[in-house]
């Protein structure tokens, strides 16, 4: 119990009598982990937008004039069994319903449908397909195709294709930054950590004399480096919340983004995730530096 009072109480005094260097590292780690942060936080809303937009899009397929209604059940059924890991939801679209649309599309032209009522309808029922995840467009596409009484498939495949290549890129430049930043948070924080260890060298070569372990001598420096660490963590996260929240509110408020019925995340809905990444990123750092840092002095 002494032990531990000893090493966490030396600790927070290696924070306080190297102010400067403590407050380089604390700066410099927050400033790494606000980047990532707001590169988590852009990565996060490209993929819910990317999962909003793959619930809206959706492969319509148009069947022939002439279809039955035995025909139109029995390809419901071929695209359902498809598989339920790739198709979410399958609509149904009738002529009447097919005709509403256009005229809710051409609403100022109205007389152009005059004489397309009943009988006389001559838009194609359909089917509006909508899958799990849009990387498997491409695969649906070509079994829909192949089956009967299918006359046309439309899709927003150069739409689909980009919306798949930006969420990649997004995500492999988060954890290119992710690593990035974790290299310079480590590299700063134990250099900092070098500079005490460094000007306490005879204590420590003392305390190894007269037997103190490894751990011992270790423990205040690693305290150190987590108190460094947890202080950056709790810092950026106050930091990337209120900018976040200012930010998604003006976005929020966007004609654009209403127009296309995509709505951002709020901070609560990442804010846990945020949490734990930045505590778990500030204890691990601080932990790591530390050992580095005393991995020289440790050697017998």
């Amino acid at each position: 119990m002494l032990n531990s009072f000893y090493l966490i109480s030396e600790g927070f005094r290696n924070v306080f009598k190297n102010k400067k260097s403590s407050f380089t590292s604390l700066i410099t780690m927050i400033c790494a982990m606000f980047i990532f942060g707001v590169a988590f936080a852009i990565g996060e809303n490209a993929n819910s937008v990317v999962e909003q937009v793959s619930k809206s899009q959706g492969i319509q397929v148009f069947m022939v004039r002439d279809a039955t209604d035995e025909q139109i059940n029995t390809l419901e059924s071929e695209i359902w069994n498809i598989g339920t890991d790739k198709i979410q939801k399958v609509e149904f679209v009738s002529k009447q319903q097919a005709l509403e649309e256009m005229k809710t599309n051409f609403e100022d032209n109205q007389w152009i449908f005059e004489g397309y009522e009943g009988e006389n309808n001559i838009f194609p029922v359909s089917y509006i397909v909508r899958l799990t995840d849009l990387s498997y467009t491409k695969e649906v596409e070509d079994k829909i195709s192949q089956m009967d009484n299918v006359d046309e498939i439309r899709s927003s495949n150069k739409v689909i294709d980009t919306l798949i290549k930006i969420a990649r890129g997004v995500r492999i430049a988060v954890m290119v930054i992710f690593v990035l930043l974790i290299i310079m948070a480590v590299t700063i924080i134990s250099n900092t950590i070098k500079l005490t260890v460094h000007s306490r060298r005879r204590e420590i070569s003392i305390m190894k004399y007269v037997g103190a372990t490894n751990g011992f001598i270790r423990g205040p420096f690693v305290v150190e480096g987590i108190v460094i660490g947890l202080c950056a963590a709790l810092i950026t996260i106050l930091m990337v919340g209120l900018s976040y929240s200012i930010i998604i509110e003006k976005m929020g408020n966007s004609g654009v983004l209403k127009q296309m019925s995509i709505t951002l995340m709020s901070f609560s809905q990442i804010a846990n995730t945020i949490a734990i990444v930045f505590l778990a990123l500030g204890i691990g750092i601080g932990v790591i530096g530390s050992m580095v840092s005393m991995k020289k002095y440790l050697e017998v």
